[in-house]
């Protein structure tokens, strides 16, 4: 899971399919630290709210720097999003190999600022590296999925963030806030609203 917002629909698809699931939060894109922890935050208020087993992985950013390391200029959907889609699928494949799980899915593909290709290639390329694991490629966008997240996300008021996570997402972002003359982003103050 990627953030709240993105994991409610998958969850209360998953659940009233009555398929048992665990979130996994390996995110060590996510910039600042307290930005890191509102969004880990709001996955274990909704995991708990529903009875799901929330698994709070490290918070590995030299490792994430040291994979992204030359893309920082890339744009976003570009090879440093790839890299990161990478590094943390692997890790979750990897848990996944080691606690007996035999499929994953991620939420990252619900959200349009994403490439869904992009996120389901890495996801699989993950997945090859155990034959007892098989990446979950659910367009969860489709069939009103996208309509749902944000219906759950005011419903639940979930934490809105404002940027994909990494700090060079957060760069452009504020960039382009600066040039439309528009307030930069201001951490913990967005919330979806019903």
């Amino acid at each position: 899971t990627c953030c709240a917002p993105c994991c409610g629909e998958l969850i209360q698809t998953l659940k009233a399919s009555n398929i048992k699931l665990t979130l996994f939060f390996y995110n060590p894109n996510i910039h600042p630290i307290k930005e890191y922890e509102l969004r880990k935050l709001e996955n274990i208020r909704y995991a708990e709210k529903n009875d799901i087993e929330f698994i709070d992985a490290d918070y590995d950013t030299d490792q994430w720097f040291k994979r992204i390391e030359g893309l920082e200029n890339e744009p976003e959907r570009g090879e440093r999003c790839t890299k990161c889609f990478d590094l943390r699928f692997e890790r979750t494949a990897l848990y996944a190999k080691e606690n007996g799980f035999s499929v994953f899915t991620s939420s990252l593909g619900i959200s349009r600022w994403k490439d869904f290709n992009q996120i389901n290639e890495s996801g699989n390329r993950a997945a090859n590296r155990y034959k007892s694991i098989t990446y979950w490629t659910y367009n969860w966008r489709k069939k009103g999925g996208a309509e749902r997240m944000y219906k759950i996300a005011k419903e639940e008021s979930f934490y809105k963030q404002e940027y994909c996570g990494c700090v060079y997402s957060l760069r452009d972002t504020n960039k382009w806030r600066k040039k439309s003359n528009r307030k930069t982003i201001n951490f913990g103050n967005e919330f979806y609203n019903n």
